[in-house]
């Protein structure tokens, strides 16, 4: 593409040393520069890309886009613009050529339940026999039955995003159910995304390290509500859980023109979950809805999975899908990798990703419901490093309310010391009897302190990693699953 029309409808400030050379291709890092590229001189947290804009040049970069001036002399084209940060999505979107416009864009954003709910969608829409991708927090899809592809983010930067977008419509694939974070969505990584359907999965302390309110978070969040796509071609619609304490403020922030529709257990939704009940097989309730009743047997559990599936199955009506299409799809899936994924049996030990106050509550939760009376519920987590602090004490607190026997450990404790993390999650904690609360920094000893003081009919909870296979490190990062450290710890038992 010409520089000249890849830049046309950009809010450009000045060009220099203009000339309408062939851009071939995107980038940010300087290492990963191809010859034919425009560069990009991002402004991150930690690094200003304005300082390897020479390293670009020498490996191929053609041309620059940037905000402040050069520290060396070239002869490329320099388009200045007022945030890089801002502007690259735009960039991205018109190297290729505005892609999700001609897709079915649906955006899940909220604290807990978005990988979920995503990948639900996808069955959703494949049972109803179309072609459905998916990004997030573990990779992108094409379909159900492809890989993973990696993906450094929940939502990826501009130029990967956009790529996958024009991967995907290559492919013939025309609807993407996609995980939205907070941070993609004030730092406009999804700008110029032409989102049909917006769902809220709900909205809980998280990431105030970066954030530093609640209101400053729920902001965020909100930007994917205020700029669906309203168009007479495809209706746009939001999706929210009327159960949330913030439900409201989205509904009052959806852009005019779109169809709202809410889901719920405690409050009058437009669809809603009655008559629940949990067993180790999974969750089983009554729907309601404005298209007619069910009762659904899912094999997820816990509460959180029934919030969970009514946001797929009320998305799923918003797209205009059958009730019946709909109801086959949210049965046959399994669990996702590490939300509540079960992989031991006696004990039964469940690892999951939760990672929050809340999402540790909603799990501990669930496993209650599915622990004998007569069998203790144990709880292994930690909190991660450089990450905010504020929660360490609540999961703490938590832990030590909802788990007869607690295990704190480490969880990512990157530059922090693990100890000192361990100090802040013991502030919460009331008991300090030996025999309920047991602290190991080393998480896969503490993992197999689980052997020692389960018995067979025990429920363990492992939280905090999930899917992740790695544990950062000061120096380092680590291989580190704890679904294959549970199964090396409990081989002689029946694993899953």
């Amino acid at each position: 593409m010409k520089l000249n029309d890849l830049i046309k409808n950009i809010d450009v400030l000045k060009v220099e040393n203009a000339k309408d050379v062939e851009i071939t291709g995107l980038s940010y890092n300087s290492k990963t520069v191809n010859k034919g590229d425009i560069f990009i001189c991002l402004k991150g947290e930690n690094t200003d890309g304005h300082k390897f804009a020479q390293m670009a040049y020498e490996n191929g970069a053609v041309a620059f886009f940037l905000e402040d001036e050069l520290d060396f002399v070239c002869d490329c084209p320099k388009i200045f613009v007022k945030s890089t940060k801002h502007s690259i999505a735009d960039l991205s979107a018109a190297f290729y050529d505005n892609p999700s416009k001609n897709i079915n864009l649906i955006g899940v954003t909220g604290t807990n339940g978005k990988t979920t709910v995503t990948h639900l969608l996808q069955k959703i829409v494949e049972e109803n026999g179309q072609k459905c991708g998916l990004i997030g927090t573990l990779g992108y899809k094409m379909s159900s039955a492809d890989t993973y592809h990696e993906a450094k983010h929940t939502t990826p930067q501009a130029p990967e995003l956009q790529h996958n977008f024009s991967r995907m419509l290559e492919a013939g694939v025309k609807n993407v159910m996609m995980e939205v974070s907070s941070h993609a969505l004030e730092q406009n990584r999804t700008g110029c995304c032409s989102f049909n359907g917006a769902v809220l999965t709900n909205l809980t302390q998280d990431h105030l390290d970066y954030h530093i309110t609640m209101n400053n978070y729920f902001e965020a969040k909100a930007i994917l509500f205020k700029n669906l796509e309203i168009s007479s071609e495809k209706g746009a619609f939001a999706v929210i859980n009327k159960d949330d304490e913030y439900a409201q403020r989205f509904i009052d922030v959806t852009k005019n023109g779109a169809k709202i529709y809410t889901y719920g257990v405690k409050n009058n939704a437009d669809v809603t979950a009655k008559n629940i009940e949990f067993s180790i097989h999974g969750a089983k309730f009554d729907c309601e809805t404005p298209f007619g009743s069910t009762k659904l047997n899912l094999q997820l559990n816990g509460m959180f999975s029934v919030y969970n599936a009514l946001a797929a199955l009320t998305t799923g009506l918003a797209m205009g899908i059958k009730l019946e299409t709909i109801k086959k799809a949210l049965e046959e899936t399994p669990s996702v990798a590490g939300r509540f994924e079960i992989v031991n049996k006696e004990p039964l030990v469940i690892v999951d990703y939760a990672h929050t106050p809340d999402g540790l509550e909603n799990v501990l939760k669930a496993a209650r419901e599915i622990t004998p009376k007569t069998s203790k519920l144990i709880c292994l987590f930690g909190c991660g490093g450089d990450r905010d602090a504020t929660k360490r004490p609540k999961m703490g607190a938590i832990a030590d309310k909802l788990a007869d026997k607690v295990i704190v450990t480490s969880d990512n404790p990157r530059s922090e010391n693990p100890d000192l993390i361990i100090s802040d999650i013991m502030a919460g904690i009331k008991s300090v009897s030996a025999d309920r609360i047991f602290v190991e920094a080393d998480r896969r000893e503490a993992i197999k302190y689980i052997k020692k003081i389960a018995d067979k009919t025990d429920v363990a909870v492992v939280a905090g990693k999930g899917h992740e296979d790695y544990q950062i490190l000061n120096d380092r990062t680590i291989h580190f699953d704890d679904r294959e450290e549970v199964r090396e710890v409990f081989k002689t038992s029946s694993p899953v």
